[in-house]
């Protein structure tokens, strides 16, 4: 182990933020444990040479750490156990390669392989969401509503507008909103969801090409961004995290 450079740290942050909020559904308690982990001193794995990867792994060994202590017996009920939970968002939201990810959780290859591939089948058995689409571009739309659909969720509306999707959400009291951020002419998708927010809690995904605009820190932010372009695999799992963990959700 070695001590890792500020500029990798800083680097690696965003990645850090993001990881952290998704894992625990909350901005304000993923940023908590990043805090935390930079307080306690993060240390450069070995196996790992890339400066900014080996500071995104020990900050996501770190989290995954913390987050461990204070999980719920999922494999109680049925659910995802928390190392898969974390494995999926590593290989997934994170876009880490599974040699990365195991050494992320502490586990051999072949193990944390096995966990991925069992969670992933998992998948479609999780809690169905009614969905609200937020995308100004039809056909970006048109095939979030086919990946949403086929991982088993129900989509109730889809807008293109602030104002839009404002009354489908009144009207239609969705339990997962997705949301672009750019609408273009249509508005700001953040607004959007600040506008429905004020009335109906419910867990947001966000879509950006540009989630580092989203993970600084300092403000009020969502606790799930996706990156574009992404993987169907990604919203799936982003999903899944967000409905079964999204009651902890901040306001946008």
């Amino acid at each position: 182990m070695s001590d890792i450079g500020r500029t990798a740290l800083i680097g690696a942050l965003p990645y850090a933020r993001r990881y952290a909020r998704a894992l625990t559904g909350s901005q304000a308690r993923g940023d908590a444990m990043v805090a935390d982990a930079l307080r306690g001193g993060l240390a450069s794995p070995d196996a790992v040479q890339e400066p900014v990867l080996a500071a995104r792994v020990a900050f996501y060994t770190a989290i995954g750490r913390k987050a461990a202590d204070h999980a719920p017996g999922d494999e109680e009920d049925g659910a995802l156990t928390p190392t898969q939970r974390m494995l999926l968002l590593l290989t997934s939201l994170e876009e880490l390669d599974t040699h990365h990810a195991a050494i992320a959780v502490g586990l051999p290859v072949v193990v944390a392989t096995e966990a991925v591939e069992a969670a992933r089948a998992h998948l479609r058995a999780g809690a169905v969401a009614r969905v609200l689409i937020i995308e100004d571009e039809p056909i970006i739309a048109m095939d979030l509503q086919q990946l949403v659909e086929n991982a088993g969720h129900e989509v109730v509306g889809i807008a293109s507008s602030e104002d839009e999707a404002v009354a489908i959400a009144a009207a239609e009291l969705p339990t997962l909103v997705l949301a672009d951020v750019n609408l273009g002419a249509g508005g700001d998708g953040a607004n959007a969801v600040s506008r429905i927010m004020a009335r109906h809690r419910a867990p947001v995904i966000f879509v950006t090409a540009y989630p580092e605009r989203l993970l600084t820190g300092q403000d009020l932010e969502p606790a799930f961004v996706i990156t574009k372009p992404f993987e169907p695999t990604t919203l799936a799992v982003a999903t899944y995290q967000a409905v079964t963990r999204g009651v902890h959700l901040d306001p946008v």
